[in-house]
């Protein structure tokens, strides 16, 4: 016998917490769509040599390679020369650009599309690291240009989604890259190496805290001043409080050389019209210290953070990119998105005791067999139901009503038809309601409404709980 255990850096759920998990899915799914972001899907397996293109040595060995057993035999035979070798994606970015490029031609720019799949990375496996997980992505892809207004719209979806998932209260934090370049620049930190350390450090901010970035940042390899130290100490330590006040920090930092300018301008703009699109000013805010990925993002830049639980860090990053596949095609693309690390995010919220469990099945109604000659019957009730809308089961082998009861009890359904001698006589059909612990008669024909009536009420109990 084989002992049956998942592999380590997986989550596999059971069906309460499945559903729970798929219904954040759904969730996110609808709000993108609500925003007018198009699905997209790409294959698990690139070809290597398009997957890793941009990747370094840290990426290539997080990867895994697929190889067919069909292709080890060749290879040894000394056969496996030009054969294409694949490899799982990573994230869902590189496919993306891959996917865009190869069909430019058929798109509709700006390109706003949605991505919801797994992906997969050779994490040492540890709690709350994952080898296989959900990644959520949306990204907008101009051709050639794209306006900065699109940054702006990225907030309102964000604050869409979290306000739905209503997993606590959560601040959408955002600063420029251009902005932060311009300051430093003017600090005297101009060389774009120099730099990059600089802002890979205070990036490090809320993690190790301002002592160890001042103390790195003066130490041997920078040889910052402690005057320099103290301004970009000062700088990256802003958190506006509201939209007046964030407005108010960009003015105090006045024109500056032109990158400066620029990124003050840029989230000026997006300011405006993040206030414009209903955002409320208590879920935004400038935070100066973040960088995000030091060879990607060129603009805006967004990290999301739940406020009573700051250690489980950011829930959902992203920000503006210049040239989505430069590696792929001479056309320029740029674009703005971000990703939502599901699975990540979900053990992180039932960790923290902030998940809801699902206390409910997909399965709404449970249809009963008190005697084998009543199957016909009940699977005509069954079929009444789920063209009425109702997730229906049907027990298929008669039984005690005690069991049959149980079982929906233990699964989560909240509605169970009798269907005995005498409903099936008189053309009714008996409802136990188990969550409110009681049961009605009523006519077949009026089942599905009935039904409906008893849901409608549930919403509105629930609303008002709320």
């Amino acid at each position: 016998m084989i002992k049956p255990r998942t592999p380590p850096g997986v989550m596999e759920l059971l069906p309460p917490d499945q559903i729970a998990f798929q219904r954040m899915l759904d969730v996110i799914r609808r709000n993108y769509e609500r925003f007018g972001f198009l699905p997209v899907e790409t294959p698990v397996m690139e070809l290597s040599d398009v997957l890793l293109t941009k990747s370094g040595g840290e990426t290539e060995r997080q990867v895994y390679f697929v190889q067919s057993t069909g292709a080890l035999s060749k290879a040894a035979e000394g056969q496996g020369e030009g054969l294409p070798e694949l490899a799982l994606r990573f994230d869902l970015t590189v496919p993306l650009a891959r996917y865009v490029a190869e069909h430019e031609h058929d798109l509709a720019f700006p390109f706003r599309r949605y991505q919801m799949q797994r992906v997969y990375r050779g994490e040492r496996a540890q709690r709350g690291r994952f080898r296989e997980f959900y990644q959520c992505d949306i990204d907008v892809i101009g051709k050639d240009s794209l306006s900065v207004r699109f940054d702006a719209e990225i907030p309102a979806v964000i604050y869409s989604v979290f306000s739905e998932l209503d997993i606590g209260a959560f601040t959408i934090q955002m600063n420029n890259r251009k902005l932060m370049r311009g300051f430093f620049e003017a600090q005297g930190v101009a060389d774009g190496e120099l730099q990059a350390l600089v802002l890979r450090e205070v990036d490090k901010l809320d993690k190790r805290g301002e002592d160890y970035v001042r103390e790195t940042l003066t130490g041997e390899g920078f040889g910052l001043s402690t005057e320099a130290v103290d301004r970009i100490m000062a700088f990256v330590n802003v958190r506006s409080t509201s939209r007046a006040d964030a407005l108010a920090q960009l003015d105090a930092l006045g024109d500056g050389n032109d990158s400066l300018s620029e990124g003050v301008a840029e989230l000026r703009e997006v300011l405006e019209l993040v206030h414009a699109m209903g955002v409320p000013e208590t879920h935004y805010a400038l935070n100066f210290s973040i960088a995000r990925g030091l060879d990607y993002y060129t603009g805006t830049v967004y990290e999301t953070t739940l406020n009573d639980y700051p250690q489980i860090g950011s829930i959902c990053s992203g920000g503006r990119y210049e040239n989505l596949a430069g590696h792929y095609t001479k056309s320029k693309l740029p674009g703005v998105g971000i990703s939502i690390g599901l699975t990540r995010l979900f053990w992180q919220l039932r960790e923290a005791g902030l998940l809801r469990t699902a206390t409910g099945s997909t399965v709404q109604v449970l249809v009963t067999q008190m005697e084998a000659a009543h199957l016909p019957h009940c699977l005509a009730v069954a079929n009444d139901l789920r063209r009425g809308g109702f997730n229906t089961e049907v027990v298929m082998e008669a039984g005690k009503l005690a069991r049959q009861f149980k079982y929906a009890d233990r699964g989560g359904v909240r509605f169970v038809i009798v269907l005995g001698e005498d409903e099936i006589a008189n053309g009714t059909v008996t409802v136990k309601d188990l969550r409110r612990e009681d049961q009605f008669t009523i006519s077949r024909h009026e089942l599905v409404s009935a039904l409906r009536v008893e849901l409608a009420q549930a919403e509105v109990l629930q609303g008002k709980q709320a």
